[in-house]
């Protein structure tokens, strides 16, 4: 009985969403999951102490604020490509950055990726862009890899807040 009322939930949500925008429905899926990631990175990032953005579980485990950093840097780029800018720049992070000047930063970047997505359609995304490294790539591709990296580095904090005794944003109510 759970699992149908969770495919009835997860239809009923997919019907909203293209009935917002029924001309750009990948797009528009897409931009749901940026917000929702954004949302809890910057959650995360501001609770995690100052303190703590050295920490990693393993020396071969990027820091908190690696983490951060990283995350600065891929919006950036990848949402230059989106909308058409090419590989985008932002300010200089790097790992050691101070969490007080990261944030800002990190806010920034989540803003341009917005703007990315609000001028991006679906009509659009079967165009060559430059990607990574010079390689020539759909404009799908950058899509895909901005929620994607979203989720797998907003799970990383995630851990990383649980590993410190702190309940992620993701699961609180």
């Amino acid at each position: 009985m759970k699992i149908a009322v969770g495919v009835i939930v997860l239809a009923a949500a997919s019907a909203c969403a293209l009935a917002q925008d029924a001309s750009n429905p990948v797009v528009a899926s897409a931009k749901e999951i940026f917000q929702r990631q954004s949302g809890y990175m910057i959650a995360a990032a501001e609770q995690m102490p100052a303190d703590k953005y050295g920490y990693h579980p393993t020396p071969d485990q990027w820091t908190y604020g690696k983490i951060v950093s990283h995350v600065i840097q891929a919006n950036f780029g990848v949402c230059g490509m989106l909308s058409g800018d090419g590989p985008g720049t932002g300010p200089a992070v790097t790992d050691t950055t101070p969490k007080d000047q990261l944030i800002p930063i990190l806010k920034q970047s989540f803003e341009t990726c917005q703007k990315a997505l609000d001028g991006l359609q679906d009509s659009s995304l079967g165009g060559t862009i430059t990607y990574f490294r010079g390689a020539k790539k759909p404009r799908a591709r950058a899509l895909v890899e901005l929620v994607g990296d979203l989720e797998d580095h907003y799970s990383q904090m995630a851990d990383y807040l649980r590993m410190n005794g702190m309940l992620p944003p993701s699961a609180k109510k």
